[in-house]
């Protein structure tokens, strides 16, 4: 009765433990308040999902760096979108230094019109004037004047043009430098198989885009007229670690994914190990009472 007693117990204390997958990582985003507004305008920039990185977070638009401040998992900045911004839709980035990045979009919109308020007319009483007495005239005898004129000389200056000077001419690079663009992948850490996608900025209007990584074409599209672009990304073959991804376009824009294996086979494993190690413990407890019933 006292081993069925043992056995019993030892049976309960056994747990079978289930192996958990990791979390999923926290999504990060951007948003701004307003959506749109004319150039100088001011706009706040709120970010969430950004974990585990010190430092400083910005805020870049167009290529360039619109705001910063210090780095917080969630987060907001205000900053004044840049006078020279046509009327159209930008892109802006939240960034930190750890590369996890979101991206917005920001519409300017033209400038409201300027209304010109005249002031009011101020009608005046007339003007009465006075009689005018005229005094007496006074006659006097004509003045005869004698005027000697000079001779005029005149002096002709000719103006030599020297043909060899080029003249000066307004001419155009046919090569211009685009503005930086920015390369943002919706996921910083993948597993094979699992869906990808690749905003970008600041390709030439209608432009072709190649994503390229890992020597092999992951993605085809083409740039809209402000010179952004969404593709997804497809790995024909991906091993585990950090892949770049190259977007071509007339200049070359870079993003980082990391590629990582899934840790449930893992935690399946460890689960068995330890079922193993209470039933060897229990089968022990059996034997030695078994044992000590027998002497």
């Amino acid at each position: 009765m006292r081993s069925l007693g043992l056995l019993v117990a030892v049976a309960a204390g056994v747990t079978v433990l289930v192996a958990t997958p990791a979390a999923a990582q926290q999504q990060t985003s951007v948003t701004v308040n307003p959506t749109s507004g004319p150039a100088g305008s001011t706009a706040t920039f709120t970010w969430s999902g950004f974990y585990r990185c010190k430092g400083t977070m910005r805020i870049n638009w167009a290529g360039s760096v619109l705001a910063t401040a210090p780095w917080a998992s969630t987060g907001s900045v205000s900053a004044t979108i840049p006078a020279g911004s046509k009327p159209a839709t930008y892109s802006y980035t939240a960034i930190d230094e750890c590369g996890r990045s979101a991206t917005g979009r920001f519409t300017v919109t033209p400038p409201p019109p300027v209304t010109t308020t005249r002031p009011p007319v101020t009608t005046q009483p007339p003007v009465t004037n006075p009689p005018v007495t005229n005094p007496p005239v006074t006659t006097r005898p004509p003045v005869v004047t004698t005027t000697t004129t000079p001779p005029v000389t005149t002096t002709t200056t000719t103006t030599t043009t020297d043909s060899s000077t080029p003249s000066s001419s307004s001419t155009t690079d046919a090569l211009t430098n685009p503005d930086d663009g920015v390369l943002v992948l919706d996921k910083d850490n993948i597993q094979p198989g699992d869906d990808l996608t690749a905003t970008g900025t600041g390709c030439p209007k209608g432009a072709n885009v190649t994503l390229r990584s890992l020597g092999q074409d992951v993605g085809r599209t083409t740039a809209d007229e402000n010179g952004g672009f969404t593709s997804p990304v497809k790995f024909a073959n991906i091993e585990p670690g950090r892949h770049k991804v190259r977007a071509e376009c007339g200049i070359v824009l870079v993003g980082n994914v990391d590629v990582t294996l899934s840790s449930s086979s893992q935690g399946t494993t460890s689960t068995l190990v330890v079922l193993l190690f209470f039933l060897l413990v229990g089968a022990a407890m059996l034997r030695r009472q078994f044992s000590g019933l027998r002497r």
